[in-house]
């Protein structure tokens, strides 16, 4: 289906949000992977995550309004990149829904599906200080927020080796029912970097992505 998602951010941004109900020949004919894209393609297991790989890389493009797309590839940590842009780029996927964001500062997504289970491994990711500020009648929403933005902010680091309770800070916050913002701190040995979040509710998923503004 279109583009479910599309709306500019601050620093030249964007963000977008596509609901895969095609199938995959649909998303290969058009993005025709050559050489690494190719290979990186060939090497990845089971139809589902061929089919995120190819709806993030078409949305990106889409989302540009170039006629030519970009080749977007891997560096050594994982990290996607643009080969022909300096901008930033990171992607995320739940179920049928692929995120994607680009922008010409450190830059992160994340999409959650909004399920009880993350109750269980809350106390991996939350610090005392982030717990005290959830409310009985929010707490699942608002953990996922939690969560969400502390991938983000892991995907922005984008260097792996970060321990979400003690690298990633959240600056406890309100919950609001369908859209917010807070702030974010990823701080490891010398680096030290600050970031905006922002997160919305969509039907039963949480979008949470995060820019750079140090």
């Amino acid at each position: 289906m279109p583009i479910s998602l599309h709306q500019n951010i601050k620093s030249e941004g964007e963000l977008g949000l596509w609901n895969i109900t095609e199938p995959p020949s649909y998303f290969l004919r058009r993005l025709k992977p050559q050489g690494d894209e190719a290979d990186q393609l060939d090497r990845l297991k089971g139809k589902s995550r061929r089919l995120e790989w190819m709806a993030v890389r078409w949305l990106l493009h889409k989302m540009s309004g170039r006629r030519k797309r970009s080749v977007c590839l891997k560096d050594e940590f994982g990290k996607p990149h643009l080969v022909d842009s300096t901008y930033e780029i990171s992607f995320s996927h739940s179920k049928q829904l692929v995120a994607v964001i680009a922008a010409p500062v450190s830059c992160g997504v994340d999409i959650q599906n909004i399920t009880p289970s993350v109750e269980r491994i809350a106390h991996k990711f939350m610090s005392d200080k982030e717990m005290e500020s959830l409310k009985p009648k929010t707490r699942q929403e608002h953990l996922h927020v939690y969560w969400g933005a502390k991938e983000a902010l892991y995907k922005a680091y984008g260097r792996k080796k970060l321990e979400f309770k003690e690298h990633i800070i959240i600056e406890p916050f309100p919950y609001n029912l369908k859209k917010g913002k807070c702030k974010g701190h990823v701080i490891k040995g010398n680096f030290s970097a600050t970031y905006t979040l922002c997160y919305q509710k969509i039907d039963n998923h949480m979008l949470v992505y995060c820019l750079r503004t140090n």
